[in-house]
């Protein structure tokens, strides 16, 4: 594991004078940034030495509760572990009020016991480590979908899409209407505005399938895990600016029964040391090498299925006819399949994984599914033929579509456990088991408008 050098936080503070707070953050098991507000006359010191953070950090439910069954509350006396900055994570948060830095931490391999097996990055890390010890190196890329809300509720109290800058409220869903970026052009003008700050690399803005459903893709990276650190700090980055608008940018998978959900789709291929794309191929099918990634993530696909997965709302997403997929199938330029190999010149040859929602966690989706493409390789797997027309009409072993069938799935993997790690598998588990356990508990709308009279 690779830290900062203490040059960049020098560098730093010589250029920003004016920043007197800085935002320190890890990344927990759900992909919610947690941490705290630094004074800057404390930066040096997280350089030099790390910053100390419970062991409970790293084993929160997504609403911030303890998971005794965790094994990091108290077996460990809510331990201190010891964080050390990611490197080019320093820099500035333009959406705040005030001149503000931004810091993100990861786990000491050591130092940072017990909580390090818990640690995303970590597992992603290891995941990349076995893989580029095999002479393949990950080459990666990030697309992310969210709606823009309004802070404005409707009558019913249900969140509802943004207005445009003319004041009114989108209702049709205008895929890839250009009009529909024009109107959100003070949001996106603060958005690009932070990315260049943050040295984020966004590129395509589209206005996707459902009102106020945006997208814009970042470059892919030779650095798979520089790729995921900037999606998880491009996620951030687009919650601040949204807010600094009276805005709250949504990354639900599926907030609203009748449009479109989000997903997290990731993009990858593998490279020798040069850089060279080993799966570039002038057939559209790709190369053995590619064929047999996919045949892997297939094969590894239920078993991952809680991660891409992560939430009882993350299943409302599969829908036929939708743009989510359904089933384990792949094709070429299909944007109905769940492993697509888009079209494009032969070097740029590579895979696109459209099964996560967009609330899972990054380091955790990358890293389930380079391990199973890991395994494909490993393992000389075939996906089969690839689909051609409706992948929907030919889904014929569809995903499970509850999130308790997920998890005793990742629960049985002994692949799991060896791609992500025992450490990491209990605590992810166990947290997971005590979300599902709270949200089945909680009696809410639905359920009187089902039951109330008629039960």
């Amino acid at each position: 594991m690779r830290f900062a050098d203490i040059r960049e936080a020098h560098d730093f503070l010589a250029a920003h004078p004016q920043v007197q707070q800085l935002e320190l953050f890890l990344i927990d098991a759900n992909g919610v940034p947690r941490g705290k507000l630094l004074h800057r006359d404390e930066l040096l010191a997280v350089y030099q030495h790390g910053r100390p953070l419970p062991s409970t950090i790293l084993a929160l439910t997504i609403n911030g509760d303890d998971v005794e069954d965790s094994g990091l509350v108290w077996e460990v006396g809510d331990a201190d572990c010891w964080t050390y900055p990611v490197p080019g994570s320093l820099c500035l948060q333009t959406w705040r009020s005030q001149p503000t830095g931004q810091l993100q931490v990861c786990m000491h391999p050591e130092r940072g016991q017990p909580a390090t097996p818990a640690d995303p990055r970590h597992v992603l890390a290891q995941v990349i480590e076995r893989l580029q010890a095999d002479g393949l190196h990950p080459v990666m890329a990030v697309e992310l979908e969210f709606y823009l809300l309004d802070a404005e509720r409707d009558p019913w109290g249900r969140p509802q899409p943004a207005r445009h800058g003319n004041g009114e409220r989108p209702q049709a869903t205008r895929v890839y209407d250009v009009l529909e970026l024009e109107q959100q052009q003070d949001f996106l003008d603060d958005l690009y505005a932070a990315c260049r700050a943050q040295g984020l690399p966004a590129r395509t803005a589209i206005s996707e399938y459902a009102p106020g459903q945006l997208e814009i893709t970042l470059e892919h990276r030779f650095d798979a895990l520089q790729a995921i650190d900037e999606g998880v700090r491009y996620k951030r980055l687009v919650k601040g600016v949204a807010n600094r608008h009276g805005l709250q940018a949504c990354f639900m998978a599926k907030p609203f029964a009748e449009r479109a959900g989000s997903g997290l789709h990731l993009h990858l291929s593998l490279a020798d040391a040069a850089g060279d794309n080993l799966f570039a191929c002038e057939d559209a099918q790709g190369t053995p090498l590619l064929r047999q990634a996919i045949g892997g993530m297939m094969a590894s696909l239920q078993d991952s299925l809680a991660i891409f997965c992560p939430n009882a709302n993350s299943f409302r997403r599969f829908q036929a006819n939708s743009y989510a997929p359904l089933a384990a199938t792949w094709g070429v330029n299909n944007r109905t399949v769940s492993f697509r190999v888009p079209g494009g010149p032969p070097a740029s040859r590579h895979i696109e994984h459209r099964i996560c929602g967009a609330d899972a966690n990054p380091y955790l989706a990358a890293a389930a599914i380079l391990a199973g493409a890991h395994r494909g390789i490993r393992e000389q797997l075939d996906p089969g033929a690839p689909i051609t027309g409706n992948g929907y009409a030919q889904a014929h072993a569809p995903l499970p579509s509850d999130w308790l069938t997920a998890l005793r799935a990742l629960e049985a993997s002994d692949w799991a456990r060896n791609e992500l790690g025992e450490g990491f598998m209990k605590v992810y588990l166990a947290l997971k088991r005590q979300e599902y356990r709270e949200f089945m508990a909680e009696v809410g709308e639905q359920d009187w408008r089902w039951f109330l009279t008629h039960a």
